[in-house]
C-alpha cells in the first residue's frame, strides 16, 4: 500500500504580500492593507514592520494614520488574483496535483509530493525549494510536510519556516497548537472553553465515546483532526498557466519613470516564468486604467520570442514615450503571449547578422520620429489598383530555416531579369500625342523623342467609392537631346488627364 505524502505551502498576510511583491519600495516598510468601504475601512492585513510599529487587524483607517510612517494601501482583488496565480504556478512545478486551501486573507495550497523523492530528493529538500522558489517570485510562505493532509495544512498555518513531520508523529506535532486551528464554529469552542480544553492534546485525550454522546457524531472528525488521523479525499485543481500581472496604483501616478519602475518588476516577474516552462515573451500586452474613466492600450511585437529584460524594458518605454497616456494611470496590467525562442544557425564565411532586439528597438526610434505608417515592411493589398500597399511591421517568417551550405558548389548562372525602379513621388511631365499615343515627352529637366511606345493597357476600379482611378499605362523607349537612351513607364490618370514619370527600366 502506497503512503502518500503532503507539502502544504501556506502565505499569510496574503493582501499584503500581493501588493509589495511588485513594490519593492515597499518591501521593508511597515505597510497596511485597508478593505472595505469608506468610511469604515478596517485593516485586513499588513506586514510585519507595521505589526512592530503597532498596528493590528482590525483597526480603522483613523487609527492608523495616527501612527507615523505607517503606509496606507487599498486591497486590490485582482492583484491576489495575480499573485495566487504566481503562487500556484511555483507550487505546480513539483507537483501537478494541488488542492486550495485558502483561509481568510491567507493563500494556501496543498501538494501531493507522494514519489518525488528522486526527482526534488528528500521531503526537507523539497521544502526548501518550494520556498526558495517562492521567495524569487516575491511571495513569503511557510512548509510543512506530512503524511496526513489536514496535519500539514494545519502545521503550515500555525508555524513559521519549513517543518517535516516524521510518519507516525502527527498527534506530537499537533499537541501544542490551539483549538482555533481547527477552524470550528462557536458553539464548540464554548463548551471546550467551559470543559478547559485549550489545545488540540487536550481534545485528542478524550474518550470518543463520551465526546460523541455529549457533542454528537461531529466531535469524532474533531478528536481525528486533532490526532493528525482524519482521512482525506483529495480534490485536484488544475490552474490555468497565463502570463499577466496588475498593479494598482494608491494615488494616480503622472510621471513616465514611476510607470517604468513597476513595469520593469513586472517584466521581470513574466519572464521569469516564462523561463521556467522553457518559453519566451512573444507579445507584450501594456494595459492601463486612466483617470476620468478612460482606458488605454498598446501591444508591443519583437520580431523574436524574448526572455531580455533590459530590451523589453527598453521596448516599453520607447512605447510609452511615443504613445503617452492622456491621463492620470490609475492601474496597470502588463499580459505576455508565451513563445518558443529560435535559434538560427550562421555559416562559418556567412557575415554576422546583427541581434534581432537592436532592430526591434531601432524600428521603435524610427516609429517615434516619422510615424508608425511610416516604418515597417510594405505588403501588397489584394486589389487591381496598380502600386496599392500598406505598411506592416517586421517579422521573421522562419527564422528557423536550416542553413544551406554552398562550399563546393558550382554558381549557376541566373537568366538576366529585367528590373523595375518606382520613382516615389512619380513626376509629372508634358506628353505629346499622335493619334492617342505618345510621340514625346518632357520632365523639369530636358525633353525626349518616344521611339516605341507599348500600350495602353487601361485599369479602373473603385468606382463606387470616394477614391476611384481609371489609368492607362505605356512602356516606352525614349531618347532624350543629348542622345542618352531611356526606358521608362508612362502613366496617364484619365480621371484627372495628368501624366506621370512613374517608373525605370534598369
Amino acid at each position: 500500500m502506497t503512503t502518500h505524502l503532503y507539502a502544504c505551502a501556506h502565505a499569510e498576510e496574503f493582501p499584503a504580500q500581493a501588493l509589495l511583491r511588485l513594490r519593492t519600495d515597499l518591501a521593508v516598510q511597515p505597510v497596511v492593507v485597508l478593505d472595505g468601504r469608506p468610511p469604515l475601512q478596517t485593516v485586513c492585513s499588513l506586514n510585519r514592520p507595521a505589526r512592530l510599529k503597532g498596528a493590528s487587524l482590525g483597526m480603522t483607517r483613523l487609527e492608523a494614520e495616527t501612527i507615523p510612517g505607517l503606509h496606507i494601501l487599498a486591497r486590490s482583488q485582482e492583484t491576489e488574483a495575480a499573485a495566487r496565480a504566481v503562487l500556484l504556478e511555483c507550487a505546480a512545478h513539483f507537483s501537478p496535483r494541488l488542492e486550495s486551501v485558502d483561509e481568510s486573507t491567507a493563500c494556501a495550497c496543498v501538494l501531493d509530493i507522494t514519489g518525488t523523492e528522486r526527482l526534488f530528493g528528500p521531503p526537507h529538500t523539497l521544502a526548501e525549494r518550494l520556498r526558495d522558489s517562492l521567495a524569487s517570485a516575491g511571495l513569503r510562505a511557510s512548509v510543512s510536510v506530512s503524511v496526513n493532509f489536514d496535519t500539514a495544512r494545519m502545521k503550515a498555518a500555525t508555524t513559521r519556516g519549513i517543518t517535516v513531520i516524521p510518519p507516525g508523529h502527527e498527534a506530537v506535532a499537533l499537541a501544542k497548537l490551539p483549538l482555533d486551528a481547527l477552524a470550528l464554529d462557536e458553539d464548540p469552542y464554548e463548551t471546550f472553553a467551559i470543559w478547559g480544553i485549550r489545545t488540540l492534546a487536550d481534545l485528542a485525550a478524550l474518550p470518543e465515546s463520551d465526546l460523541v454522546a455529549r457533542l454528537g457524531p461531529q466531535a469524532v472528525a474533531w478528536r481525528n483532526l486533532a490526532r493528525g488521523a482524519l482521512p482525506h479525499t483529495f480534490q485536484p485543481i488544475e490552474p490555468a498557466f497565463t502570463l499577466r500581472e496588475f498593479c494598482a496604483f494608491e494615488t494616480p501616478v503622472e510621471q513616465i519613470y514611476s510607470l517604468l519602475f513597476i513595469g520593469a518588476r513586472m517584466i521581470d516577474c513574466l519572464a521569469t516564468r516564462a523561463a521556467t516552462h522553457a518559453l519566451s515573451l512573444a507579445s507584450l500586452v501594456v494595459e492601463m486604467k486612466l483617470d476620468g474613466n478612460r482606458a488605454y492600450q498598446r501591444t508591443i511585437r519583437p520580431a523574436l520570442a524574448t526572455t531580455d529584460r533590459k530590451f523589453l524594458l527598453k521596448l516599453l518605454q520607447l512605447e510609452i514615450a511615443a504613445h503617452p497616456p492622456q491621463s492620470a494611470v490609475l492601474s496597470i496590467t502588463l499580459s505576455a503571449q508565451a513563445g518558443q525562442s529560435s535559434k538560427v544557425q550562421l555559416g562559418l564565411f556567412a557575415p554576422q547578422t546583427p541581434e534581432p532586439s537592436r532592430l526591434d528597438v531601432t524600428i521603435a526610434r524610427l516609429k517615434a520620429i516619422a510615424g508608425e505608417d511610416r516604418v515597417g515592411s510594405p505588403v501588397l493589398e489584394d486589389t487591381h489598383r496598380p502600386g496599392s500597399f500598406r505598411m506592416e511591421s517586421f517579422a521573421i517568417a522562419n527564422p528557423t530555416a536550416p542553413y544551406k551550405s554552398t562550399i563546393g558548389l558550382k554558381e549557376v548562372p541566373s537568366r538576366p531579369h529585367m528590373a523595375l525602379r518606382r520613382i516615389r513621388p512619380p513626376a509629372n511631365v508634358r506628353v505629346q500625342l499622335n493619334a492617342l499615343k505618345p510621340i514625346s515627352f518632357r520632365d523639369r529637366e530636358q525633353s525626349y523623342r518616344v521611339t516605341a511606345a507599348y500600350g495602353p493597357w487601361r485599369t479602373s476600379g473603385c468606382w463606387w467609392s470616394t477614391d476611384p482611378w481609371d489609368t492607362e499605362e505605356w512602356d516606352v523607349l525614349a531618347e532624350s537631346s543629348t542622345g542618352s537612351s531611356l526606358a521608362c513607364l508612362l502613366v496617364h490618370n484619365r480621371s484627372q488627364n495628368q501624366w506621370q514619370l512613374e517608373a525605370l527600366y534598369d
